[in-house]
């Protein structure tokens, strides 16, 4: 149990830490807990944090089942046999994935003033966030930053089921995860204070931990 998402975040740095990975490595956060988490492990590797928003589409009838999920540059990664168990067409969710893709250019611009992908080729990257549940959307976020040609990618997530994680560590270099419970609940029930993170901290926190980085 972690205490909230800054000590989750001092658990993953100590870990991180013991490593190889020097002021070169680029860290990307989920956003908005994910950039909590990534605050102290920016702060001990003394290194910039970036962001990597993407957003899930979920099913018509039930949305909190992923049926796809929209990267940063506006495509998406379809789950197409849910797809076809469920007899739905891409084309019907267009206008979620429209609406989607909206918010992931709000929140860039609202905390990076860019909507540019971030730039990590012949970088190793740190993915960042503050717990893993299906890993869905992490798949689909690793596939995309593989199109930006980074040398290495490292997950690195304080909670998530141990078998999401064997999932994960086949499409990545190593995923760091402290705590990975066989019978996984939703992630906010691994933290103490699991509240929702403002805009306003995410934004005072890049702003922190990037003053003077490159």
């Amino acid at each position: 149990m972690f205490k909230d998402r800054n000590h989750a975040g001092q658990m993953l740095a100590d870990r991180l830490a013991a490593g190889r990975y020097g002021e070169d490595v680029r860290l990307l956060a989920v956003p908005r807990g994910g950039v909590v988490v990534a605050a102290p492990i920016a702060r001990r590797l003394n290194c910039s944090l970036g962001l990597l928003i993407t957003r899930k589409i979920g099913h018509p009838l039930n949305p909190e089942v992923a049926v796809g999920a929209v990267m940063p540059d506006g495509s998406a990664v379809w789950d197409q046999s849910l797809l076809d168990r469920s007899g739905i067409d891409q084309t019907e969710l267009s206008p979620v994935l429209r609406e989607e893709y909206a918010e992931i250019k709000r929140r860039l611009l609202t905390y990076t003033g860019s909507d540019k992908p971030p730039a990590v080729k012949n970088r190793s990257v740190i993915l960042i966030d503050d717990g893993i549940a299906t890993g869905y959307t992490a798949r689909a976020a690793v596939q995309w930053l593989k199109k930006l040609s980074p040398v290495e990618i490292t997950i690195a997530v304080p909670v998530a089921p141990p078998d999401v994680v064997k999932l994960l560590a086949k499409e990545v270099n190593a995923v760091i995860c402290p705590v990975q419970p066989e019978l996984f609940r939703a992630v906010g029930m691994y933290y103490e204070d699991f509240s929702q993170t403002p805009d306003e901290a995410v934004l005072a926190i890049l702003s922190e931990v990037n003053r003077n980085k490159a």
